[in-house]
């Protein structure tokens, strides 16, 4: 491949001078063609000079109204000039209402600029000036009006909490007030902080009566607006159905009103909606349905574009080019090409027409980098490496000339990866340190960890390893600050998880391993491998954070005090890297142990398939042995000598990908001729920062047993009868006899609310159909009358935590299964693990016979009261099945995940 140009090397001298125009600043939310809306005139504020401008314009609604429409066509730095003169002018004249009206909305646009000192001081001298106004209606309103702004500084800043009271002061006043219409803005965005406290219940009871509400409002542009971002907050959480329900709504209303602006931004949505619902089917293996929403998306970006002028069309545009990069198909490849060089002419031809702003800048940078990813794929250009650093090159000018920090950032940032992809891993390091330093200065953590990640990648392939190390390391810092905040400031990221947010991780442990023993003695080895073993728990809980859309989850343990409790467990980690699978092993007060096996990441992932396949047919114990020992001598042989020197008798797995969708008790050791289980009592964990596993509580066991015996029919599947659960929950009540009872019919939702609000259960057992998926609305329970989503049963199972002292200690779900071809289906069962507030989880990864299921159920139980771990109850009662059934099909889906003591 060519290098670039010298000429565009002139830009890094160009580019020297950026730094001396960098302020302190903070973070803002960053997304393409998205900025929040102003409030109306008579409503604004800032910290205002207290001296008198010369020839002052003429303050009236019209001047200000300027100010909004440079705004809102993304020229931030004029609309600040112009709404700033109105401020001073407003200051001069005394007419302290505007002022504070204009402050508000100035406040937006220092936020934009990455200015957060200066946007939270004019947002708090707008509210000052407004508490010695007296009391009227128009002073209640601006006072609201400027909580909701103040509200949006607050979330980008990671917030949440404080945000959603905010929100809440304004709701109240709109509510005093009867602004309807504003009201339902207020609550749309108290939603999304919601979510992403991962309040699902109140985030959907909030949704709900913005529905209601938005229902009584006269039609109009504001309602129109309403439904739309209801649709995006549905689709953000992942009700793909509700979203796009809402999003037809608001395209109705909008077709009835002809505003083809708001036609555009509803198309846009319902693409938006499809597309990332196509992601979705397309990840847990839906082909067929993941095609049909990308035609869906397809038509409605072609409708969006044809609909509306401007930034609309372009980002249609850009987004159905995007959409050709996810799904791209070699067997398409020459469509794909032709589609995408008329899409990509089209989109350059309307970027050129754009004057410079935000929105041109982000085309920009977003066009560059679609087409550098799509160039790869397709491996023929759409656009030659010139013209791409071209279009960077002018949104970097842009960026410069209009003092948009974040915007330069992103463009000098992008620039760099293109320079990587040429391999000119100079320049590209050069270019990312600027990036990487304007992020910094602006406290713009949710692009610094990009371009820190970007710069480890360089110095890694640069050879530098020590210190590829520690911009990884750094990277991972700023991803784990931002745990909490990582949806909030970004609610699109989900859907790129596994390409933006998960490699950091895994890259990272990478370069631990590799550098492990660099310095040839056993400190800085222990570190490394304590510091890896760290970041694999992190990963683990990032990805459950993804899984519920929500940063939910936080360690509540340290690792180290986890292992010290057990002196008869080992801890094992598994990561599968692209050339080689690595473990690391835990054994009680002793160093960590390291081992590696040279395999290609695509053998790992095609052997624990195959063995998955075979493990759910009855006649294919053959096969089993065949695969799981593959397995065995990657995962446990390396160890061997080790367990049994220290005596160990239960084993605990934090596993990586797909591997924990198999049970670790069917790994084959043909020497022994022994499965695992034979050997060792066996729990999973997602991170053992997760748990902190207790004993069995010695008091007293009792139980709530549910299930649901008889052929359902709900939601379009068909559930057939369990002959079985009868039986399986008298046997559970023989053993624990304090139990309570809700079988079929009587196993609704509300009969188990009402249940574990009377009782303080220590164990819950569900005897019915489930499913485990990747996709949290397709992980589910089935009750009599529904299907228990995963979000459902975790409000269900929190409703008791005010009547209980304790965590629930055994959470069971018999004859379940996890969703088939979803490769990261355990998920579903780790997220019910793990957000149930059970300190144990026991479940099955396929559904059994249920006269087996019910008699393992029966040992289970049996064995428990002996006051042995639950690990060791469920081992014995795997092989006392295994003794009359060989198969591992009947003895081998049972897991526990979480507390094995």
């Amino acid at each position: 491949m060519a290098k670039l140009p010298v000429l565009l090397r002139m830009l890094q001298s160009y580019l020297r001078f950026l730094k001396f125009f960098l302020l302190l600043v903070g973070t803002a939310i960053l997304c393409i063609f998205s900025s929040p809306t102003l409030a109306t005139f008579s409503h604004i504020s800032l910290n205002i000079p207290q001296t008198k401008i010369q020839n002052s314009p003429v303050l009236d609604k019209s001047f200000v109204e300027q100010g909004k429409a440079l705004y809102e066509a993304g020229l931030f730095t004029e609309a600040l000039q112009v709404l700033e003169q109105a401020a001073i002018g407003f200051h001069n004249t005394g007419d302290k209402l505007n002022q504070a009206i204009v402050l508000s909305n100035l406040a937006l646009i220092y936020q934009q600029l990455g200015k957060q000192t200066q946007a939270e001081l004019a947002i708090s001298q707008s509210l000052n000036l407004l508490k010695n106004l007296d009391s009227s209606k128009e002073r209640a309103a601006i006072i609201a009006q400027s909580l909701d702004v103040q509200g949006k500084l607050q979330l980008a800043q990671g917030q949440t909490e404080i945000a959603l009271s905010t929100w809440q002061k304004a709701a109240d006043i709109y509510e005093q007030i009867g602004d309807k219409a504003t009201l339902t803005r207020n609550r749309i965005n108290s939603a999304q902080a919601m979510q992403a406290l991962g309040l699902y219940r109140q985030a959907q009871k909030t949704l709900t009566e913005v529905q209601q509400n938005l229902t009584t409002l006269p039609d109009s542009s504001l309602k129109v607006a309403g439904l739309d971002s209801l649709g995006n907050v549905l689709r953000v959480i992942g009700d793909f159905n509700e979203s796009r329900k809402v999003l037809k709504q608001s395209l109705t209303l909008a077709t009835a009103l002809n505003s083809s602006i708001a036609i555009g931004d509803s198309f846009l949505s319902l693409g938006n909606t499809a597309f990332a619902e196509a992601k979705t089917q397309h990840e847990v293996g839906n082909t067929d349905l993941a095609q049909q929403e990308v035609q869906a998306a397809l038509n409605f970006y072609q409708q969006a574009a044809r609909n509306t002028l401007g930034t609309t069309r372009i980002q249609a545009q850009l987004n159905q080019l995007n959409l050709l990069l996810e799904f791209f198909s070699k067997k398409e490849a020459a469509n794909t090409f032709k589609q995408a060089l008329s899409l990509s002419e089209q989109i350059l031809a309307e970027i050129n027409k754009l004057v410079p702003s935000r929105n041109s800048i982000y085309a920009r940078i977003q066009f560059a980098s679609i087409l550098m990813d799509l160039t790869q794929k397709t491996d023929a250009p759409i656009l030659s490496n010139l013209n791409i650093a071209q279009l960077l090159s002018t949104a970097i000018q842009e960026a410069q000339s209009l003092k948009d920090q974040q915007a330069q950032s992103y463009a000098l940032g992008t620039l760099g990866r293109l320079y990587e992809k040429n391999k000119q891993l100079g320049d590209a390091l050069e270019l990312t340190t600027k990036a990487l330093f304007i992020a910094q200065s602006i406290d713009a953590s949710d692009i610094l960890y990009q371009w820190q990640w970007q710069q480890g990648r360089l110095l890694k392939q640069q050879g530098n390893l020590n210190a590829a190390l520690k911009a990884y390391d750094t990277a991972y810092k700023t991803l784990e600050s931002l745990r909490g905040d990582l949806v909030a400031t970004n609610l699109d990221v989900q859907f790129s998880f596994r390409e933006s947010v998960e490699p950091i991780y895994r890259e990272l442990v990478e370069l631990q391993l590799l550098t492990e023993n660099t310095q040839g003695n056993q400190q800085s080895s222990q570190y490394n491998l304590k510091q890896a073993r760290k970041v694999i728990e992190s990963l683990q809980v990032a990805e459950l954070n993804n899984f519920f859309r929500s940063p939910c989850l936080e360690p509540v343990v340290e690792i180290d005090k986890v292992v010290e409790q057990d002196k008869k467990a080992a801890v094992i980690y598994s990561v599968i890297l692209p050339d080689r699978f690595d473990v690391i092993l835990t054994l009680p007060n002793q160093q960590l142990q390291h081992y590696t096996t040279k395999i290609p990441q695509e053998k790992v992932e095609s052997t624990v398939t195959s063995l998955r396949k075979s493990l759910t047919d009855v006649a294919g114990t053959y096969e089993v042995k065949e695969q799981s020992q593959k397995i065995y001598d990657w995962l446990i042989r390396p160890a061997e000598t080790e367990l049994v020197k220290s005596g160990i008798t239960t084993l605990v797995f934090v596993l990586d990908g797909e591997l924990r969708n198999i049970p670790m008790g069917v790994l084959y050791d043909p020497q022994q001729n022994k499965y695992l289980i034979e050997k060792y009592a066996i729990a999973l964990t997602p991170g053992l920062q997760l748990f902190n596993p207790k004993p069995l509580q010695k008091v007293q066991l009792n139980a709530l047993t549910a299930g649901v015996g008889e052929a359902r029919s709900i939601g379009g599947q068909k559930f057939s009868a369990l002959k079985n659960v009868a039986r399986e929950l008298k046997e559970i009540q023989t053993e624990v006899p304090r139990s309570e009872e809700l079988l079929n019919q009587q196993f609704v939702d509300s009969n188990l609310q009402k249940q574990l609000l009377a009782t303080p259960f220590s164990i819950i057992h569900l005897a019915t159909h489930g499913e485990f998926s990747s996709d949290p609305e397709k992980t589910f329970l089935l009750t009599w009358n529904k299907l228990l989503k995963v979000k459902e049963f975790d409000s269900l199972l929190r409703v008791s935590d005010r009547n209980r002292s304790g965590k629930i200690e055994l959470l069971v779900l018999s004859a379940c299964k996890t969703a088939l071809g979803d490769q990261r289906a355990a998920l579903g069962l780790a997220g019910i693990a793990v957000r149930a507030g059970a300190r144990s989880t026991l479940a099955s990864l396929w559904s059994v016979d249920d006269q087996w299921t019910a008699k393992l159920m029966s040992e289970f139980y049996r064995n428990l009261n002996t006051g042995i771990s639950k690990a060791q109850a469920l081992q014995r009662a795997q092989l006392s099945v295994f003794a009359k059934q060989k198969s591992p099909y009947f003895w081998a889906p049972y897991v526990l995940v979480g507390n094995w003591l």
